[in-house]
């Protein structure tokens, strides 16, 4: 067996099948939407060679009136949620949790359970919340006497994106909590033991120890949570009933709705080429940004 992983012609043999396999479901298609990107095509007749004139209209002249860098902006404040709220939360019960508080295994299941339900389910339960005529927010501050705070949250250009970031905050939480509990469960505890002894305070040990040693698993965490803002389409689409809004649409969104409804499938192919681009950029800046202590020296 060890001489089989030793030849290199016969781990290219076995890993030829799978490469063949994800560059036709990978590559291909995004090779293919690329063409379709120069072109203007209505997805039914004949397309027409347009060169770059899709993506200098999404950027530059916004013809079609689609404001398709709003929609960009909405996604940059989602990831930045996720950033500065949704991780900070899974850290901190991850640290409690992680304690051996009594109870653990039953508030880890608890925590983990939104990211188990579908976002289609999750999508309708919060569209329910913030329904004007009877939604649960705007009914208990009828109850309170604040009946003219009441509106419709998902309407209002003030209130749209931030009740939309709510369920996916929500959603991931325990998903990015359980990744750091593992990370924190496998640091040693004779070095919580040896700060101990010399008068490190928890806190102190936190920021001395655990933190720097889980900094490989907060780089998932962040990548994951950094593109999953970035190409999220199901619970915006399904709390906004599909329709479009410069409050709420995210790339993912418009596009859909370009192809879809508006059958400018040049267009929106564009769109989806600068997704993936967009994607590759960030994973790639949030790689050298984040890098570890062993990272940086053996690049000096």
């Amino acid at each position: 067996m060890d001489q089989v992983f030793r030849n290199r012609k016969a781990i290219a043999i076995f890993v030829l099948p799978a490469l063949i396999l994800f560059t036709l479901v990978g590559f291909y298609p995004i090779l293919q939407s690329f063409y379709y990107s120069l072109l203007d095509w209505d997805g039914i007749q004949a397309g027409t060679f347009v060169g770059l004139a899709n993506y200098i209209d999404l950027f530059v002249t916004d013809t079609n009136h689609l404001n398709f860098v709003h929609s960009l902006v909405n996604s940059i404040w989602l990831a930045l949620a996720s950033i500065f709220i949704q991780l900070p939360i899974a850290l901190l019960l991850a640290l409690i949790l992680a304690r051996g508080i009594k109870g653990e295994q039953l508030y880890r299941t608890i925590y983990f359970i939104p990211v188990l339900v579908s976002s289609a389910v999750i999508g309708m339960l919060f569209q329910r919340f913030y329904n004007p005529n009877y939604g649960l927010i705007n009914t208990v501050l009828k109850q309170m006497g604040l009946e003219s705070w009441s509106h419709d949250w998902l309407v209002d250009p003030h209130t749209a994106l931030i009740s939309i970031c709510i369920p996916i905050i929500w959603q991931y939480i325990g998903y990015h909590m359980l990744l750091m509990y593992a990370a924190i469960k496998g640091i040693s505890e004779d070095l919580y033991e040896a700060a101990k002894i010399d008068g490190a305070s928890a806190v102190r040990s936190v920021f001395s120890i655990t933190i720097p040693l889980i900094v490989p698993i907060l780089r998932v965490c962040i990548i994951f949570a950094v593109l999953g803002s970035l190409k999220l389409f199901d619970l915006v689409y399904i709390m906004t009933s599909g329709r479009t809004s410069s409050a709420t649409d995210v790339p993912s969104t418009l596009m859909y709705s370009t192809i879809f409804n508006r059958f400018m499938y040049g267009y929106g192919s564009a769109m989806a080429i600068f997704m993936v681009i967009e994607c590759l950029f960030f994973y790639l800046v949030l790689q050298w940004l984040i890098r570890t202590r062993e990272e940086r020296e053996g690049l000096q």
